[in-house]
């Protein structure tokens, strides 16, 4: 369905704007008898020509007065829109300090450097650990004297629910789709490279960060001589099995994939760091429950502020699933799965900001099943409180132009979170006009249709989608720029 001028006026009469109660500002948007789009934005729309559906809302801050909508109670997939929601939710139930922490533990005495039972290496649930990070705890564990260990090395990764994909209807291959437990490592996804060798091909996997990058064994991969599909993936006895085919690699290059056993993969890193210390480590083993024992060293991590605005910055899954799995254990006093945690995110939201009702199934948007309207979306970035929590750790997102370049413009400020699915484009978040008005907005826009198309594939771009996408990004750009030049 292409939208039309028509279709855009009409949108603008939607219910939203009449059925609102008027309270004080930050807690709802101000009712208006019709607010109709510009002229100029059902031009941008018209000339854009993009299939499915768009609805937008424009709210002033100090008022709640609407500005400009669209089709505001359509109710689309929010992509990453959905971490806005995360941020807040972990921030207000975990607070803002809290900080992840991984732990080695000692069951059993020390004497004389030397360990007589069991060392563990405990999660707890650190999204964002990285193999510098496991460098660093192996060091501490060093200075705490430790020389040998006579017993077992243990991993734990309970301390959240685990999940094994975050949307299951994804393809295997894909490293933002990665598994989520106590104990993650960069990411949950190992590096592959790849270099031919004459008729063949030289590979590597391994967990490298900033400063170093230890082969690993928990992941494997072959090449193999076929046309498709590209990876193929198998779970034999703890370890992944990845086979990639030959025609897809280039003469050399590199790409994550997802590791689906993260805690033996972790220990399998740390024991490497540790064997560099002198501490000679036996194979990791995971453990369901976690035994008393002493802290030998321990990781902290950033406080959880800094943690969201850099998942908002770089809109890592990882880091959204385990956060908001914590926050609901934490409010629940009880783990949850990652469909109950999600239900409780949404129903969360829709107490936090009266008269919205946000539907999810994760915490950061990788399922497209997820549903919020433009409207509600607004309703939450007004609620009280949340400007001032959200707003400063949102990214800045500049005007661009046709040409892809930056439009700089005085007092123009937009703080947001962007999101995208393949067929789904969306932004949200506040906005200082040139003429020195704050907004508060939001733009969905989705061909829900094409993408379910997309997804029968099992394509990683599925035909259309890239160009679809890019449309829809220029349409949010003209319509981002619209509100900040002539808004005021």
């Amino acid at each position: 369905m292409r939208l039309s001028r028509r279709a855009v006026l009409a949108g603008g009469a939607s219910s939203f704007a009449t059925s609102l109660v008027a309270e004080a500002p930050f807690t709802s948007l101000r009712p208006v008898a019709r607010v109709v789009p510009n002229d100029a934005v059902a031009r941008f729309i018209d000339r854009a020509g993009l299939s499915g559906q768009v609805g937008f809302v424009a709210a002033d801050m100090a008022t709640g007065e609407i500005v400009e909508s669209i089709a505001p109670d359509l109710a689309q997939p929010p992509a990453s829109v959905t971490k806005a929601f995360t941020a807040l939710y972990g921030i207000e139930t975990l607070g803002s300090d809290f900080q992840f922490e991984t732990q080695v533990i000692a069951v059993g005495a020390v004497n004389d450097g030397v360990l007589e039972g069991d060392l563990i290496l405990a999660g707890g649930g650190n999204p964002n650990l990285v193999t510098d990070d496991l460098a660093a705890l192996a060091m501490r564990l060093r200075d705490a004297g430790l020389r040998e260990v006579k017993g077992d090395f243990l991993v734990w990764d309970n301390a959240l629910s685990n999940v094994d994909e975050i949307d299951t209807g994804q393809e295997d291959y894909l490293g933002y789709n990665p598994t989520v437990t106590g104990l993650n490592l960069n990411f949950n996804r190992v590096h592959f490279e790849w270099k031919r060798a004459g008729e063949t091909f030289a590979t590597t996997m391994d967990a490298r960060s900033e400063n170093y990058r230890p082969d690993v064994s928990v992941s494997r991969i072959r090449v193999v001589d076929r046309a498709s599909p590209v990876f193929t993936y198998r779970d034999v006895g703890d370890v992944d099995h990845w086979t990639v085919a030959k025609s897809a690699l280039n003469n050399a290059g590199s790409r994550w994939l997802p590791v689906r056993h993260p805690a033996l993969y972790c220990g399998e890193v740390f024991a490497t760091f540790a064997r560099s210390h002198g501490i000679v480590l036996q194979p990791a083993k995971e453990i369901a429950v976690l035994p008393a024992g002493d802290v030998l060293a321990t990781h902290r991590g950033i406080g959880l502020t800094a943690l969201m605005q850099s998942m908002l910055r770089f809109s890592t899954n990882l880091t959204a699933e385990a956060v908001g799995l914590l926050a609901t254990a934490h409010a629940a006093e009880q783990q949850r799965g990652l469909r109950t945690s999600a239900l409780s995110m949404a129903r969360w939201a829709a107490g936090r900001a009266p008269g919205t009702a946000p539907q999810f199934v994760d915490h950061s948007g990788l399922g497209d099943a997820s549903r919020v309207s433009a409207g509600d979306m607004v309703r939450f970035l007004l609620a009280e409180g949340v400007p001032s929590t959200l707003r400063p750790i949102m990214k800045n997102i500049p005007l661009v132009g046709d040409d892809r370049n930056t439009i700089d413009t005085a007092g123009v400020a937009v703080s947001a979170k962007t999101g995208t699915l393949n067929f789904v484009s969306s932004l949200a978040g506040y906005m200082r006009t040139a003429r020195g008005r704050d907004l508060a907005f939001a733009y969905f826009a989705a061909d829900l249709e094409a993408r379910a198309a997309g997804k029968l594939l099992t394509s990683e771009n599925p035909p259309g989608a890239r160009s679809w996408n890019t449309q829809a990004r220029r349409l949010q750009q003209q319509i981002l720029q619209h509100w900040a030049l002539r808004v005021g």
